[in-house]
Formats: C-alpha cells, sequence, structure tokens
C-alpha cells in the first residue's frame, strides 16, 4: 500500500495552516460533534455534517485509514425540556429525532462513522473524568453539582483567544441556582432537580453537563490524545474551549491535534432563524422540490472556512452543474471506441487527478478540485467530438470519474434514486422507446407526436448515433 498523500489543514488552535501529521502513521482518528437530538436538524447542521463527510472521504481518497466516532448529546437541557413537555421518557423523546437525523444523512448518502455513541450510555465514563479533575484540583463539588475551576487552568482560551477575565456565561451553563466559587466556572455534573432524568453518582443525584459529554466519549474510543475534531465555529467557544480545558486538566497531555471548523450557513444573505422563517430542514426542501443530489453538491461546493449563502437560485445552479456531469457520462459511455487507447487522453487524465488531489490537500480546496473536474470534463467531450476515444478509454475515464466521486458523492445519478416530483422515469423510457421504434419504422408523425408528450412531460430527447438520450429540463 502506497503512503498517504501529505496535506495541510487550518488549525484553529493557533489559526494557521498546519501539515497533517496524524499521531499513529497512515490513520486519522476522527472526532466529529454530532446532533443534539431535540429537534430535526435544519441545514445549517446538515452543512456541518457534509463538511464533516467530505473531510473524511477526502482523507481516505489521499490514502488514510479513518476512524470517525460522532457523539449523540440525548441528554442536556433541551432534551429534557421537551421530554417534560410531552411528558413522555428522555429516550421515547430523543428517539424520533435520532432517527429523522440518520435518514437525512441516509438521504444525502453521508457515509456513516464507525462509531455513534450516546451520552445517556456513557454516563459512568462521565464520572469517572469528573472523579480525575476533583483528585487534580480542577474540579470541585458544591450543592450536589461540580464545578470546572478556570483558575486552574493557565492557558484557558487558547482555541478561541477568549480572554478568560472578560468570559461570560454561556446558555448552557447553569446561573445562579447553583453554588459555584467563579462566575467564570462551567458545570461538569448537575445536582438532581425534581422530574428530570439522574444518574447515581458520588455527590448524589444527578447528570452530566454538556462538555464533559464529549471529552469523555472521545477519549473513551480515539485516546486521550487523537487527531482531529471538527464541528461548527459556534462550537469553538465555550464548548470546544471548555473540553480542551477538562480533557488536558484531567490527562496532562494534549487532548486534539487538529481543531477543524466550518463556517456558518446563511439563508439569501441572512442568518437562519424561525422568526424570518428561513430555517429549512432538508424535508421542507424536498417538499419544495429539492433533490438531495443537488443539495449535497451545493453544501460541498464551498469551502468549509468560508460563510456559505443557501438560495434557492444557488441550489438550481447546482442541479445545472450535475446535469454537465451527467451529460458528460452518457456521452462517455455511448461514444465509439477506435483502435489503440490511450494516448490521446492518458495525459490530460493524469494531469486531472493530479490536480484533483493536489486541490484536496490543499485544506480541501473543492473550488480547485471541481474546477480540475470540469476542465477535464471539457477536453474530454471534445476529444468525443473528434473521435478521439480509443479501445479501453471509456472503462479508464469512467474509472477517473469514480475515484473523483469517492470524494464528493454526487457525479453517479444511479446511485441516487431519488423522486423527481414529476413522471417516473418507467413511463419516460416507454415513450422515448415508443418515439424511437417510430423514427426507426418512418413513422414521422407519431415520432413528433410522441416527442410532444415527453415535451409536455417537461422531457427533451436527443437523437444521437447510439441512440436516444433524454433528460428532464
Amino acid at each position: 500500500m502506497n503512503a498517504p498523500r501529505s496535506l495541510t489543514l487550518f488549525n484553529t488552535f493557533g489559526r494557521r495552516a498546519e501539515r497533517f501529521e496524524p499521531l499513529h502513521p497512515g490513520e486519522a482518528r476522527v472526532y466529529t460533534c454530532g446532533p443534539t437530538v431535540y429537534n430535526h436538524a435544519h441545514i445549517g447542521n446538515l452543512r456541518t455534517f457534509l463538511f464533516e463527510d467530505l473531510l473524511c472521504r477526502a482523507l481516505g481518497h489521499l490514502g488514510y485509514r479513518v476512524r470517525q466516532v460522532m457523539n449523540l448529546t440525548d441528554v442536556d437541557d433541551k432534551t429534557i425540556r421537551g421530554a417534560l413537555e410531552q411528558g413522555v421518557t428522555l429516550a421515547a423523546y430523543t428517539e424520533p429525532f435520532i432517527a429523522s437525523f440518520f435518514a437525512d444523512l441516509d438521504r444525502l448518502q453521508v457515509r456513516r462513522a464507525e462509531l455513534y455513541p450516546r451520552a445517556t450510555e456513557h454516563v459512568p465514563e462521565m464520572i469517572a473524568l469528573v472523579e480525575r479533575l476533583i483528585e487534580k484540583g480542577a474540579a470541585y463539588a458544591s450543592d450536589g453539582s461540580v464545578w470546572f475551576r478556570i483558575a486552574s487552568d493557565p492557558e484557558y482560551g487558547r482555541l478561541s483567544g477568549i480572554d478568560p477575565e472578560a468570559t461570560r456565561r454561556g446558555e448552557r451553563v447553569a446561573s445562579d441556582e447553583y453554588e459555584k466559587e467563579d462566575v467564570r466556572d462551567f458545570v461538569l455534573w448537575k445536582g438532581a432537580k425534581e422530574g428530570e432524568p439522574a444518574w447515581d453518582s458520588p455527590w448524589g443525584p444527578g447528570r452530566p453537563g454538556w462538555h464533559i459529554e464529549c471529552s469523555a466519549m472521545a477519549m473513551k474510543y480515539l485516546g486521550e490524545t487523537f487527531d482531529i475534531h471538527c464541528g461548527g465555529v459556534d462550537n469553538i467557544f465555550p464548548h470546544h474551549e471548555n473540553e480542551i480545558a477538562q480533557s488536558e486538566g484531567a490527562t496532562g497531555v494534549r487532548f486534539v491535534r487538529y481543531w477543524v471548523h466550518a463556517e456558518h450557513l446563511l439563508v439569501d444573505g441572512e442568518k437562519m432563524s424561525k422568526s424570518l422563517g428561513n430555517q429549512y430542514t432538508l424535508g421542507d426542501l424536498i417538499a419544495r422540490g429539492a433533490r438531495p443530489r443537488a443539495v449535497r453538491y451545493l453544501m460541498q461546493s464551498v469551502h468549509y472556512r468560508q460563510k456559505l449563502n443557501f438560495t434557492f437560485t444557488s441550489l438550481e445552479a447546482a442541479g445545472a452543474a450535475l446535469r454537465r456531469i451527467d451529460d458528460f457520462r452518457f456521452r462517455l459511455e455511448h461514444a465509439a471506441e477506435g483502435g489503440a487507447g490511450g494516448a490521446a487522453l492518458a495525459a490530460p487524465t493524469a494531469a486531472f487527478e493530479e490536480r484533483f488531489d493536489a486541490a484536496l490537500a490543499d485544506d480541501l480546496n473543492v473550488s480547485g478540485a471541481l474546477g480540475a473536474l470540469f476542465e477535464w470534463v471539457r477536453e474530454t467531450n471534445g476529444a468525443i467530438d473528434r473521435g478521439a476515444l480509443g479501445g479501453g478509454d471509456r472503462e479508464r475515464l469512467l474509472a477517473a470519474l469514480a475515484r473523483a466521486d469517492e470524494v464528493f458523492g454526487v457525479f453517479d445519478a444511479a446511485r441516487w434514486p431519488e423522486s423527481s416530483g414529476g413522471p417516473e422515469e418507467a413511463e419516460i423510457e416507454s415513450l422515448v422507446a415508443a418515439r424511437e421504434a417510430a423514427r426507426q419504422s418512418r413513422d414521422w408523425a407519431t415520432a413528433d407526436r410522441l416527442r410532444g408528450e415527453l415535451a409536455a412531460l417537461g422531457v427533451t430527447v436527443e437523437d444521437t448515433p447510439s441512440g436516444p438520450r433524454w433528460k428532464r429540463a
């Protein structure tokens, strides 16, 4: 097996691009913050999950063995509040949203992580981690709760650049209802409240704080130090900052080597909010005629460190880009091959693959990778027009396209059995076949009538030497 290709990633820790050097040669251990399962994921969440999928696919494409773990936050203030409001157990409340999350991943063809640990199933590990922090003087118990002592960490703020003297309580941090030494300290274990789910602990019944959950699960499955931790930029502070403080406070070793964060998604240039009516789920987009394949392409076509402005116009443009790929694939699959192949197209194909891989290795430069792809498509279409395909070229070119699709996952329409909201493909194929039969028998009136029926269904037909090809307008 060849050595993995060297790549650089922008490390939020230090705010600079760094060469990726994994702890275990040839292996990338990746922890990705998963959903808090109190609601259906919106497209801002999905942008982050698709970025993480692209990262893991790119690492695999470049030769690394990838071990990805993504947590499911199924106990926190929001899930508890929702369960209480509905009068159901925490598990009964969160399970439908967990199912919805995985359904979205499947519709977007996101590859599954190796593990999806649930917070509620790892409370003993969280308690053990809190105990280690207390033993080291980095945490203290107060009134049934346990707090991390910010003053014990002189480097607090090293990820976010936040001055600990200026920190304020975040929405996930308990307020004055609990006693703590310093307003900056954050909760590790929350003492039980009446009616809330609780677990036994050395400090009495209670439940874990949000931050401790990720530290405990990440270290259990990836080790006390691992390679990459991902999430959205909104996680940098306080969540990831607190993960570093409590993890390194307990172990005394570096927690994560590379912190990689995705920027926000905007809708029509504005931040998503319920009040503006622009907070869409994938289901909302599909109901408005969007195809998951186009959603995936759009979400991955903008660099992860740039804000992505979602519009329905940009979604249409994504569909148009995919149609270029589909047309190219059709031409390639049906073009005639000549004699000995390889000479005319070998060099441009090798150049395309090198440029594609080099772009991915440059902090996931998707614009460069897609630019290389579409330039190669244009050059290859020209070769097809000139009749320059030789024996075996089709197979080699389709293999190159398939290798690129290992990363983006959208270049083969046959892998996306999604409804268009229009006529069934079997009906279209039947009409196209009937029209072709009419043409072969020189029944031009019937052929024209069937072409009109297809046009009324939003389908155009192109007659080629290899037979008819159709596409939706």
